[in-house]
């Protein structure tokens, strides 16, 4: 049995489905599908995207209304859902969502999380390494107890590789130092002890592994872009990942789908 997981930043899920997310969802035979910046409340969904695909979503909506959020739909029952980090700050933010599937002898997580991004100002910059500072410790004491693989809109491209202008964002919130030393050490298999599965399966990729391009000029076009949504995993997860693609052919969104198959049951 294979498990396609699906992770999309919607930048709105009203305005995402105006633009045909909803329609390639039911195309797309997902099993569980991770959105991020919903941008919207319990009443929005209501009665309109409780169920994508014939899944029914879980979600931790912002405080904040057209802000953050994020969802989860899943073709399969969760035994427990988690909602939020246990840091108000960013649970009042709407950042996380866990789904955990456990059977005996067997924990996993799906997690749909969405990180701050801190190009707007210095106070969102600051609470971005907030957030980091709180995610590392969060997500070691997880990976001592259960798989996971969470997967979302990290805001940070790592590599000179994930982003096509790499020299000129070198002080950029998204490519800071700090920023591309945390995913280091996440990724570190003697430390963070995680894997960036994409890169598990393509190595080398460059201009094509893009999944997020500004609105401004003709940075899609040109295909000026960046990686910014990711599958972060248990070691023993990312072995069962089989394929990797990035959905360009609809632009729901200012990021693309990024599709993962594993060779693994819920």
């Amino acid at each position: 049995m294979g498990f396609k997981l699906v992770t999309l930043n919607l930048n709105g899920i009203r305005s995402a489905a105006t633009k045909g997310f909803v329609e390639w969802a039911e195309q797309s035979v997902a099993d569980c599908i991770g959105v991020q910046e919903v941008k919207a409340q319990a009443a929005d969904i209501e009665g309109r995207f409780e169920q994508v695909a014939q899944m029914p979503g879980y979600f931790h909506f912002a405080q904040k209304k057209g802000y953050s959020g994020v969802g989860l739909y899943t073709r399969h029952q969760p035994s427990d859902v988690i909602r939020g980090l246990g840091v108000p700050e960013f649970d009042d933010e709407g950042r996380w969502v866990e789904l955990r599937f456990d059977k005996p002898g067997r924990k996993l997580s799906i997690i749909s999380c969405y990180f701050p991004s801190g190009s707007s100002g210095e106070e969102r910059q600051q609470a971005k390494f907030r957030f980091l500072a709180a995610m590392a410790p969060h997500l070691q004491a997880l990976r001592a107890e259960r798989e996971f693989i969470l997967v979302g809109d990290l805001n940070i491209a790592h590599r000179e590789a994930d982003l096509k202008n790499w020299k000129g964002n070198l002080k950029n919130s998204g490519f800071l130092p700090e920023e591309r030393a945390w995913m280091t050490q996440l990724l570190d298999p003697a430390q963070g002890g995680l894997v960036d599965v994409y890169r598990r399966l393509h190595p080398d990729t460059t201009n094509e592994c893009y999944t997020w391009w500004s609105n401004r000029g003709q940075a899609y076009a040109k295909n000026v872009g960046w990686r910014l949504d990711y599958h972060i995993a248990t070691s023993a997860v990312a072995s069962t990942a089989r394929g990797a693609s990035i959905f360009k052919a609809s632009k729901f969104s200012d990021h693309a789908p990024l599709s993962i198959d594993y060779d693994m049951n819920i």
